[in-house]
């Protein structure tokens, strides 16, 4: 009895060392330690609203007599990620928006479940706060296409066209409990940061994207939108994909031929059930309209203006 009791003893001390020393690490490899404030915003670049969520940043910019353009971001990198087409666009006289969704750039972080309609509502906030005139034009890259996807089946009166620029298809949720995964990338935020650069065939040409990256990082709640996002906006590509084509649409599909974050292929399983045009880009990764700018952002303008 004595024999046991002492096992016991030291499974119970190994159990409480192994929880201090993994509760230590995540203290200390957690980045996220300060709370976005005004005084933090003070000297970014574009504006700020408060919608009901919470302050969202954004940028407008071109005539007010052109055709509305909104870009969604991806899954992780803020609305600078539409920089150059964000330029080309304006220049070209179109009206566009862009700006980071919840829990990611210069946006609060609320502790909130971002499911489908958490997105959506922004969205919609947003339109109605500058009052912008709908329907208007609608571009996601990555994760922004499928929210492009989603909202369009949704609120298929708000949109007049759509473009797709290789957009997420499988589920984002991991096979892992959240628990683990919210560990995981607690304690690995350079990884997380690093592996931005997976999105370019030339990663070389972008020195300073994960710094750019890691700003946002410093902030507290941005892993828990990312968390909150994998675990509470289920997806499947053919099936939202299916939807999008009963609302009978323009749909251009632009997909980097050497994508490795959505592969390629996948734009196969997208023409299947969805009538689009489809513009493949050589020599490209996850990221065309940065790598090839002058050809991908010609072929929006050129589908913008169709009639």
């Amino acid at each position: 009895m004595r024999y046991f009791r002492l096992i016991f003893i030291a499974i119970i001390f190994l159990i409480s060392i192994t929880t201090i020393i993994l509760g230590s690490l995540y203290f200390y490899r957690d980045i996220e330690k300060k709370t976005l404030t005004d005084k933090d915003r003070r000297n970014v670049p574009g504006s700020f609203i408060r919608l009901k969520a919470g302050t969202t940043h954004y940028q407008l910019a071109g005539p007010d007599t052109g055709k509305v353009v909104v870009l969604l971001h991806g899954f992780s990198v803020p609305y600078y990620i539409w920089d150059v087409t964000f330029e080309y666009l304006v220049n070209h006289g179109y009206r566009v928006l862009r700006y980071d969704q919840y829990g990611r750039g210069y946006s609060d972080k609320p502790d909130s479940v971002y499911n489908h309609q958490f997105y959506f509502d922004q969205l919609i906030q947003l339109l109605s706060a500058l009052h912008i005139k709908t329907p208007v034009n609608i571009a996601g890259i990555s994760f922004g296409g499928m929210l492009a996807t989603n909202f369009t089946s949704r609120y298929p009166n708000l949109v007049d066209k759509v473009i797709l620029i290789d957009p997420g298809y499988e589920t984002l949720q991991p096979d892992k409990p959240e628990f683990l995964v919210r560990y995981y990338e607690t304690i690995h935020p350079r990884e997380r940061a690093e592996s931005q650069l997976t999105d370019f065939k030339y990663p070389e040409q972008h020195p300073d994207w994960v710094a750019k990256y890691k700003v946002q990082m410093q902030y507290k709640g941005f892993t828990n939108s990312l968390i909150s996002t994998m675990y509470n906006y289920p997806y499947n590509g053919r099936e939202s994909n299916v939807q999008l084509n009963t609302k009978h649409k323009p749909v251009l599909l632009i997909w980097g031929r050497e994508d490795k974050t959505v592969p390629f292929n996948f734009s196969d399983s997208v023409r299947r059930v969805l009538n689009v045009q489809f513009f493949p880009v050589d020599d490209a990764g996850h990221l065309p309209y940065l790598e090839q700018p002058a050809k991908v952002n010609a072929r929006i303008v050129e589908f913008l203006r169709e009639k």
